[in-house]
């Protein structure tokens, strides 16, 4: 019996499992990003009943860095279908090799992102 379609097909299925993980991974950073954006708000209204003029015509950048958080999960998310679409194609053409860009990518703009975040909070202190 020949083994090469089931092989494939585990290929396949480890590949689907892959891509579900990183459309998690997109989902939890936009989810993030509109909670920071949301939490921008909340301390805006806090600010203005608690008639604190000062904190509420201060330029926070809590907003941007939501709204940078969510558009990094949206291009996650395509990065990911490109990339399983990729894979799709070399492990039907056995010229598989494994080399993801999208790991730097969603790495290095994690951690940029995570300095912009250190820096707000140490500058909001």
């Amino acid at each position: 019996m020949d083994k090469q379609p089931q092989k494939k097909t585990s290929d396949h299925l480890a590949n689907e499992r892959t891509f579900l993980a990183w459309i998690r991974t997109s989902i939890g950073i936009m989810g993030f990003g509109f909670v920071v954006v949301k939490f921008s708000l909340f301390v805006k209204q806090v600010s203005l009943m608690l008639n604190n003029p000062q904190h509420s015509s201060q330029k926070g950048y809590s907003a941007e860095i939501g709204v940078t958080l969510v558009a990094l999960g949206a291009i996650t998310a395509l990065m990911a279908y490109l990339n399983y679409k990729k894979v799709r194609k070399e492990i039907n053409a056995d010229a598989f090799e494994s080399s993801n860009p999208l790991l730097s990518v969603a790495t290095f703009g994690l951690i940029f992102i995570s300095v912009l975040l250190i820096w707000y909070l140490i500058d909001s202190i």
